[in-house]
């Protein structure tokens, strides 16, 4: 008999974000997700089923499972990024709640960096606002392969087809704008239940697929070996001992693709250049290793590396430069300026930068571009130039999520700053013009 570890292994797992306006019924959602697919606990039902009594509520509040701060719970909303693991025989989840607010925006960021798929929420009644608006368009820029239109309410509209396929069409006209590729609508009832888990009993005209079905079946490619190999070192180890007295090993996770034995690779940023002559994983020695395994690579040359280098194959070996150009997302409450000395860490490298020009400032409610804002404040995406004190090896974001990505630090406390993404932003893909140069969407999203 398949235990349920073994079940589990074979699944595939899928990270995704919930996100949506204010009330329009996220948390309630991710409620009725874990409720109807058997995945809360008896003592976690027991404890919202008391919570919501004590609220003079009649049926358990199932917003109340993901709201789990205290001013979450006051205020009925969500306010920081609740994540919540679950499975079914299917798939495994990672699902990350993420709030609806405007001045939250930021945390939704941090939801949908590393998602591959992003389920935007909107009330039947109101339709499209500007928040459903600002959501997408942050799912494009971070490049959320797959994006789930959930139309909630639909009880409160009586269940009315024309009233989702209005909603539908609007969002997939302003989604296909920003270049997202896949764009899944479905009409539910996260408080009652319809689509969500079971299908609904009220809306015979729709023929899809739930929203657990969606996920369930979404095709997911966690392939990265067909990547740019990367590989941030983290730790050189040198045991100098009597057993391993010339030992030279180069640790890390590999960030993308793959590295064999007999390899050619090169160092950045020196530009220093060696053969693959082992590779250490587990304690065992092996002629492959791909991403995301953790391993120690040892080279043929005794090379001066240390952490926060880059090794990659010497025939796909990135650029390096100290001018960086790239869209970022401004989380901290202190306003990021022209002349601003940060820290930029990129992968396991941290190195001193200065920010030499805001030249824009997106405004998403139109896609336009605020020229010369001058700062950035929280929430807001913009362009930057970043001077490095340092070379960095980037990809474009578009290329690679995992190498192409970076933070802005403040170098006096450790706060962030910012989330950057290197290269174009997902406006110029959308246009037709990619980072890295090919004629089509679907190649800007190739991470």
């Amino acid at each position: 008999m398949t235990t349920t570890t073994e079940q589990l292994s074979a699944t595939t797992l899928l990270r995704f974000a919930t996100a949506g306006s204010v009330d329009d019924g996220k948390s309630t959602l991710v409620g009725r997700l874990l409720h109807d697919s058997k995945s809360v606990l008896a003592d976690q039902l027991e404890a919202v089923e008391h919570a919501s009594r004590s609220r003079g509520q009649e049926t358990p509040d199932l917003a109340l499972l993901t709201d789990g701060l205290r001013a979450e719970r006051e205020q009925g909303i969500t306010i920081d990024v609740a994540y919540r693991y679950f499975a079914t025989p299917r798939r495994r989840f990672i699902l990350a709640d993420t709030p609806g607010h405007v001045q939250y925006t930021r945390n939704m960021v941090t939801g949908a960096s590393t998602a591959e798929l992003a389920v935007v929420l909107v009330d039947a009644r109101n339709g499209v606002v500007e928040q459903t608006r600002r959501h997408a368009a942050v799912a494009a820029l971070l490049r959320v392969p797959h994006v789930v239109l959930a139309v909630n309410k639909m009880d409160l509209v009586g269940y009315a087809e024309p009233v989702f396929a209005a909603i539908a069409e609007e969002f997939t006209a302003y989604a296909d704008s920003l270049g997202v590729p896949e764009i899944t609508a479905i009409p539910i009832s996260a408080l009652a239940g319809d689509n969500v888990v079971e299908p609904s009993a009220h809306m015979d005209w729709y023929g899809g697929p739930t929203v657990l079905e969606h996920l369930e079946t979404v095709p997911v490619s966690h392939d990265l070996t067909a990547c740019h190999a990367r590989f941030p070192v983290q730790y050189v180890i040198r045991p100098q001992t009597a057993e391993h007295p010339d030992y030279r090993g180069y640790a890390g996770q590999i960030a993308a693709g793959a590295f064999r034995v007999g390899e050619p690779v090169t160092v950045l940023p020196s530009g220093r250049t060696s053969t693959v002559v082992a590779i250490d994983a587990l304690g065992e020695s092996v002629d492959i290793a791909w991403a995301p395994q953790s391993v120690t690579l040892r080279l043929a040359d005794d090379i001066d590396i240390s952490r926060g280098d880059l090794i990659a194959p010497s025939n796909d070996a990135p650029p390096t430069t100290r001018d960086v150009e790239a869209t970022v997302c401004h989380v901290a409450d202190e306003p990021l300026r022209v002349g601003h000395r940060v820290l930029l860490k990129h992968t396991t490298r941290t190195v001193k930068a200065i920010v030499k020009d805001i030249p824009s400032r997106l405004t998403l409610d139109d896609l336009s571009q605020h020229p010369a804002p001058g700062q950035l404040v929280a929430n807001d995406i913009g362009r930057v130039v970043v001077r490095t004190a340092e070379p960095l090896a980037l990809d474009a974001y578009a290329d690679s999520r995992r190498t192409g990505s970076f933070l802005l630090i403040d170098p006096a406390d450790g706060t962030t700053l910012s989330a950057g993404m290197a290269g174009a932003s997902f406006t110029t893909a959308a246009a037709g013009a990619p980072a890295d140069g090919t004629d089509g969407n679907d190649a800007a999203w190739d991470f």
